[in-house]
């Protein structure tokens, strides 16, 4: 079945609102593991704590995707370095999501 993957790459001081926004906003379950690299925002080195950036996975559908792209872009986009896009997936196990 067709799904969406919703990434968000974010500062790691934005976990616990996030979660707790796509709870709010339909998502059945998501996936965060630690990031880094280097963009726009400069460098984000290995030195977990304040500085580190995690990346959080969604499966879901089309319209909770579009919701939680939404949210985040209103309300951390302005403030917080953030990236977040989507790719069309095939999901096997489509009833957990």
């Amino acid at each position: 079945m067709q799904k969406k993957l919703v990434t968000i790459i974010t500062e790691s001081i934005l976990e616990q609102m996030i979660v707790k926004d796509l709870k709010n906003l339909g998502a059945k379950g998501y996936t965060i593991v630690e990031a880094r690299g280097s963009g726009a925002h400069g460098t984000r080195s290995a030195d977990w704590g304040q500085n580190q950036n995690i990346q959080i996975e969604v499966i879901c559908n089309d319209l909770t995707a579009q919701q939680i792209i939404e949210h985040c872009q209103k309300n951390y986009y302005s403030n917080y370095a953030m990236v977040i896009f989507t790719t069309d997936i095939q999901v096997l196990r489509s009833d957990k999501f």
